[in-house]
């Protein structure tokens, strides 16, 4: 009786330690240190808080919370303004956010995590698992406005899927009458359609370009979700919660709000046009997990999941990829013969190729955004972004509830500030 009463004592303590363990991450993603003694300067220190205050200051930011890790220990993990601009409720640095486009990234991982299985390979044709897929056509826009089409003379690979080499790009990117013919986006989409019915929608509208021949932003990694849950039989959340999230502890990440109240807002009105606006997939069910763009987390669990990737894909000892898989995702896959056109989708990328749904820097250079050759990077339509700088052994997040076009002018501007306050 005496030895069970211990073993009950035991089990009790353990279980309460798990209980702090699990609590330790979502308040403090990793070990903290000094931003000092991580090579931070103090008077870039003041300009980082500066640039956020007059930010929140001239309403063109509702709030944000910036995570930073150096030398995987966090250096910097502060909040900043608010919440709820209406509410002025202040914003927490456990808040939660819409991820948009940062899905992308996880599900490539995930999607990864199966390719070291063998349970595809790049090479692969979407056909093996959406056969809606085998009659797709290329589209050639006539002088007239018409629309031409002809067989493709490479089916769409998985590969295709995860560089945006596939000719499935969105509606709302351009004008042609291709894009008008193309859903607008990855959560418009899941909102309107479960995931067979997008399959057949994508699989009837004409590519824009033979596939593996040019990088376009593309529905690309939406069909990859639905890849993953065919091979795994389940909804696209279990597969990330069993391959990746629960691996790396991030206790908040999903394609569901945790907890709305720690959800954040954006304004009402876009600060630059003064037209409403509204992240809609807050507020509205999706009809399936879209990999593309509608995945909710917070700044410390997406910093985890970036420190993951840096540490060539282990945390804590715990490994999600084997190190060459992480070099073959943040290697560039656009090479001399498909056309690049990333920085017509966003300036500051200009100098980077692109890699299994990350963006890798080329040269140094080029791009408008300060950093170094092999970082990587991708950003949400909504706000947020990241980055990996291998060189200066550097992760960097920040969450914004901030969807019009003043997210594209943050990713340079944080960018700025960062670089600039290390001095070593």
């Amino acid at each position: 009786m005496k030895r069970s009463y211990k073993g009950f004592i035991f089990l009790n303590t353990l279980l309460a330690l798990q209980s702090v363990h699990h609590l330790t991450y979502a308040q403090t993603p990793l070990p903290a240190v000094d931003p000092i003694k991580a090579g931070f300067s103090q008077e870039g220190l003041k300009r980082i808080d500066g640039f956020f205050a007059s930010e929140i200051n001239e309403k063109r930011l509702p709030g944000a919370v910036l995570a930073v890790a150096k030398n995987g220990k966090l250096a910097i993990y502060k909040s900043y303004g608010y919440q709820d601009p209406i509410t002025k409720q202040p914003m927490p640095k456990n808040a939660i956010f819409n991820l948009a486009s940062m899905t992308k990234v996880m599900a490539t991982v995930g999607a990864l995590t199966m390719y070291e299985e063998g349970k595809f390979t790049l090479n692969d044709p979407v056909t093996n698992w959406f056969e809606q897929f085998k009659d797709i056509k290329v589209g050639q826009v006539n002088p007239d406005g018409s629309i031409t089409t002809q067989a493709v003379k490479k089916m769409i690979t998985v590969q295709d899927l995860m560089r945006h080499t596939n000719g499935l790009t969105y509606g709302a990117r351009a004008n042609t009458p291709i894009h008008k013919l193309s859903m607008p986006s990855s959560a418009t989409a899941a909102l309107t359609y479960d995931g067979n019915q997008f399959i057949s929608q994508l699989a009837n509208t004409p590519l824009l370009y033979e596939p593996g021949t040019a990088w376009d932003y593309s529905f690309g990694i939406d069909v990859l979700g639905l890849i993953e849950e065919k091979i795994d039989g389940q909804p696209l959340d279990k597969v990330l919660q069993n391959r990746v999230w629960q691996k790396l502890k991030m206790v908040d990440t999903g394609f569901s709000i945790k907890d709305r109240s720690r959800l954040a807002q954006p304004f009402a009105n876009d600060p630059l046009t003064g037209k409403p606006q509204k992240i809609e997939v807050v507020d509205k069910p999706v009809k399936f997990d879209c990999a593309g763009s509608c995945a909710f987390s917070t700044a410390a669990d997406y910093l985890r999941f970036g420190q993951m990737l840096l540490n060539q894909g282990e945390l804590n000892g715990t490994r999600v990829l084997s190190p060459n898989t992480v070099k073959l995702m943040t290697s560039d896959h656009l090479g001399e013969n498909i056309k690049n056109q990333l920085a017509g989708t966003e300036p500051g990328r200009a100098g980077y190729g692109f890699g299994l749904g990350v963006a890798v820097r080329k040269v140094r250079g080029v791009a408008a955004t300060n950093g170094n050759i092999g970082d990587f990077t991708w950003n949400g339509a909504n706000g947020t972004l990241f980055w990996v700088d291998p060189v200066e052994n550097l992760v960097v997040v920040m969450m914004a509830a901030a969807p019009g076009e003043l997210r594209k002018i943050y990713r340079e501007k944080v960018s700025a500030v960062i670089y600039g306050a290390l001095e070593k």
